[in-house]
C-alpha cells in the first residue's frame, strides 16, 4: 500500500509571485472602484447642489482620488516586489464584477456610484482587523465560500483573509520565509533597473526593492496608509473615508433629500451580458461611444505600463511609455465622469451609463522594439481620431479629452523610434556622413526657417527665441538684425565659431547641421537648469518635452504669462515678472551621473514635472540643487521658486 506525505512547507518562488498577482489585482480593483465613485459626484450648481453641499462634494471628490493615486502607489510597491523575486507584475484583473472565489468571499469588489452603502462599502474594505465596522447595505457576498485549503500545497492556491492588512501580513511572513531559505541575493534576484523608481513617477509606493528590508518596508506602508490606527491616523485610507461619512451624514440632516452624485450603473458592462444579474447594460448610443472610448484608453494604459517594466531604465521608451500613460489616465477622467451624466438606455430607465473598466485579454508587455512601438503609435491615432468622431460642440468634457488624445498621439509618433532596432538586436551599421552639397535658397517648414551654407545648414525657430542676442552681437556677419528680405548668411563666419554661437543661444531657437562629415550638437556632459533673474528657466540637456525630443537647449515660462506656453515668450517683461535668479541653497549632495534623458511634462493647469539628473543653478552659475525629480513652478506665484508650493491651484492658473 502506497502512503502519502504532505507536501513540503518550504515556500515556493511560485506561491509569492501567485499571491503577489492577487495583491496586484485587489489594489488595481479598489482603485477603479474608488474612482468610479469619484466619477459619478456631482460638479456645479446646476447639477443640483448648493454651494454648501458643491463645497463639501469637491472635497470628497479631491480625497477619493487622492486614495486611488495611493493605491497607485500600493500598486507599484507590488509591482516591484514582483520584479524583485524575478517575476513579471501582474498589470491585467479580471472585469467587474468579480466572479466568487477570485477573492476571500468577504472582499466584495464592484463597480458602484457614490451614496451611503457605497462609502460604508469602503470604510469596511479598508477596516483595521479589529474593527467591527459593519459592510454597507448591498455589498453582502453572492454566496459564502472557504478558498483556503488545508496543508500545504505543490500547486500555487489562494488565502483567505478578512482585511487587507491581513493579506499583507501574510505576504510579510512567507517574503521572510522565502529570504531564510534561498538568502538575499537567491531570493531577490530580479533586475532592478526593470521597476520603477520615484525618479520615474512621483508615487509612494516607487521605490526600489533590493532587499527583504525595502520589501517588508514597502509592505507595512501599505497596511498603514491604507487601514492606519483607528484612533490616530488621520491621513489613513480608512478616516479619510469616515471623515467624509461624518460629513455626509451631517449634510443629510440639515437636508434628507441632498444627493452628491448621479445614478451611475453598479457594473456597467458594454454588451448584452450572458449573465445579467447584478450588471447594468449600456445601450444608449452616446454611452456607447462615451465608455468604449474610455475603456480603449484604458486598455491602452495597462499595455504601456506592462511595457514599462519590461525595458530597462535607461531605455528612452521607459519613460515615454510612463509619461503616456499618465497622459491616458487624464483623458480618461473627463470621458468616465461624461459617462456618469448619460443615460445607460431603455433597459434601465432612471440609471445612468459608466465606465466599465474592461481590461483586454492580455495585458503583459509587449516584446521591447520596434514592434512595440508601432503598435503603441497606431493605437494612439486611432484614439485621437475616435475622439474628433465623438466630440459635441459645447461640451467641455469631449473636448477635453479631444485636446488630451491629440496630445498624447503626437508624443507617441514623435517619441517612439521606429527604426531604433530591438535591445537584443544588432545595431545597424551608421551610414556615411553626407558630402557637401552646394547652398540652396532658404526654406521653411513647420516654422523653422532653414538656411543652407556650404559646410552647415542653420536652422531658426522663431517661436523658442527670447532674444538673448548672443547670434547679432556675436556672429553680426551671419545674422543681420533689422533688414528687409534673408538676414541670415552662414557662410560669412568660421564654421566652429558659428557652431559656438549656436551653442549660446539659450533657447534652442538657433541650432543646426552639420554638411561636412562634422558630427552635429550632443547633449551636455551635464544636465542644467538655470534660473534667470526676473525670466525663465534655461534647460540644458537631452530634452525630451512631454515626451518628444526637444533638442539640447530650451528657455521654459516661470511667469506664467507667456503666450507660447510652456516656452518664454517674453511675456516676463510686459507682465513685471520679479522673481530672483539667486535662491538660496538647499541640498546639492552629489549625483552619481549628471547627463542622461531630461524629461520635462508640463502639468495641465500646473506645474513643470522634471525627472531626469538636473543641477539647478541660480543666473550666476551657483549650485542651487541637485535633483532627479522635482516639480517646478511656472505660474509664478509660489512661494518657495522655483519649486512648485501648489499656488498655481490657489491662484486659478490655467495652461496645458
Amino acid at each position: 500500500m502506497v502512503s502519502y506525505k504532505p507536501n513540503d512547507t518550504t515556500p515556493s518562488r511560485e506561491q509569492a509571485l501567485h499571491s503577489l498577482y492577487e495583491a496586484a489585482e485587489l489594489e488595481h480593483c479598489l482603485m477603479c472602484t474608488y474612482l468610479y465613485a469619484a466619477f459619478s459626484l456631482k460638479s456645479s450648481l446646476e447639477e443640483g447642489l448648493t454651494a454648501d453641499q458643491l463645497s463639501a462634494v469637491n472635497r470628497w471628490r479631491r480625497s477619493i482620488v487622492q486614495v486611488a493615486i495611493e493605491e497607485m502607489g500600493h500598486l507599484t510597491s507590488v509591482w516591484n516586489i514582483t520584479v524583485a523575486l524575478g517575476g513579471a507584475p501582474r498589470v491585467g484583473r479580471s472585469n467587474f464584477p468579480l466572479d466568487p472565489g477570485y477573492l476571500p468571499a468577504g472582499v466584495v469588489v464592484k463597480l458602484a456610484p457614490f451614496n451611503m452603502a457605497t462609502l460604508q462599502h469602503f470604510i469596511y474594505l479598508e477596516r483595521p482587523a479589529d474593527s467591527t465596522e459593519p459592510d454597507g447595505e448591498g455589498f453582502a457576498p453572492e454566496r459564502t465560500f472557504v478558498r483556503g485549503v488545508d496543508g500545504p500545497r505543490l500547486t500555487p492556491m489562494g488565502m483567505d483573509y478578512d482585511t487587507v492588512g491581513t493579506f499583507y501580513e501574510k505576504l510579510s511572513e512567507g517574503m521572510r520565509k522565502l529570504v531564510q531559505t534561498h538568502g538575499e541575493a537567491g531570493a531577490l534576484c530580479g533586475d532592478p533597473a526593470l521597476q520603477l523608481s520615484g525618479d520615474d513617477v512621483a508615487l509612494p509606493g516607487a521605490k526600489t526593492v533590493i532587499c527583504s528590508k525595502t520589501a517588508l518596508a514597502a509592505f507595512n506602508a501599505i497596511i498603514t496608509q491604507g487601514e492606519g490606527a483607528q484612533h490616530n491616523s488621520k491621513d489613513s485610507h480608512y478616516q479619510k473615508f469616515a471623515k467624509i461619512r461624518t460629513e455626509y451624514q451631517a449634510l443629510l440632516a440639515a437636508d434628507p433629500s441632498f444627493v452628491p452624485a448621479f445614478p451611475a450603473a453598479t457594473n456597467p458592462v458594454m454588451r448584452r451580458p450572458p449573465r445579467p444579474e447584478g450588471r447594468v447594460w449600456i445601450e444608449d448610443a452616446r454611452a456607447i461611444a462615451t465608455v468604449d472610448l474610455a475603456n480603449s484608453a484604458y486598455g491602452l494604459m495597462q499595455r504601456l505600463l506592462a511595457y514599462t517594466y519590461a525595458v530597462p531604465a535607461q531605455d528612452p521608451d521607459k519613460a515615454l511609455a510612463l509619461d503616456l500613460a499618465i497622459g491616458l489616465m487624464h483623458a480618461l477622467v473627463p470621458l468616465a465622469e461624461r459617462a456618469a451624466r448619460l443615460p445607460a438606455g431603455p433597459s434601465n430607465p432612471g440609471c445612468h451609463a459608466g465606465i466599465s473598466f474592461i481590461t483586454v485579454r492580455d495585458s503583459s508587455a509587449l516584446p521591447p522594439g520596434p514592434g512595440a512601438r508601432r503598435f503603441f503609435c497606431e493605437r494612439f491615432q486611432q484614439l485621437a481620431e475616435a475622439a474628433i468622431r465623438m466630440h459635441e460642440t459645447g461640451d467641455v468634457r469631449t473636448t477635453l479629452a479631444s485636446s488630451i488624445f491629440s496630445k498624447l498621439a503626437q508624443s507617441a509618433a514623435q517619441g517612439f523610434d521606429l527604426s531604433r532596432p530591438a535591445p537584443s538586436a544588432t545595431a545597424p551599421v551608421s551610414p556615411p556622413a553626407s558630402v557637401a552639397q552646394a547652398p540652396t535658397p532658404p526654406s521653411t517648414q513647420e516654422g523653422i526657417e532653414q538656411v543652407e551654407g556650404e559646410k552647415l545648414t542653420l536652422l531658426y525657430e522663431t517661436k523658442r527665441c527670447i532674444h538673448a542676442r548672443f547670434c547679432v552681437t556675436g556672429a553680426p556677419t551671419v545674422f543681420l538684425a533689422n533688414v528687409q528680405g534673408p538676414w541670415i548668411h552662414p557662410d560669412t563666419m568660421d564654421v566652429e565659431r558659428l557652431v559656438d554661437i549656436a551653442h549660446a543661444c539659450p533657447s534652442g531657437a538657433i541650432r543646426y547641421k552639420r554638411r561636412d562629415g562634422r558630427p552635429d550638437e550632443s547633449a551636455p556632459p551635464v544636465n542644467l537648469a538655470t534660473i534667470r533673474e526676473a525670466g525663465p528657466y534655461a534647460f540644458r540637456g537631452d530634452l525630451r518635452l512631454r515626451g518628444i525630443p526637444a533638442g539640447y537647449r530650451a528657455t521654459l515660462c516661470r511667469c506664467g504669462a507667456s503666450k507660447n506656453k510652456p516656452f518664454c515668450d517674453g511675456s516676463h517683461h510686459d507682465v513685471g515678472f520679479n522673481a530672483t535668479g539667486e535662491p538660496p541653497t538647499g541640498t546639492a549632495d552629489a549625483l552619481a551621473v549628471r547627463d542622461g534623458p531630461l524629461h520635462i511634462e508640463p502639468q495641465t493647469n500646473g506645474p513643470l514635472k522634471v525627472r531626469g539628473n538636473l543641477e539647478i543653478t541660480s543666473g550666476t552659475g551657483r549650485v542651487v540643487t541637485r535633483v532627479t525629480s522635482t516639480y517646478l513652478c511656472r505660474c509664478g506665484h509660489s512661494q518657495n521658486k522655483p519649486f512648485c508650493d501648489g499656488s498655481h491651484a490657489k491662484v486659478g492658473f490655467v495652461a496645458d
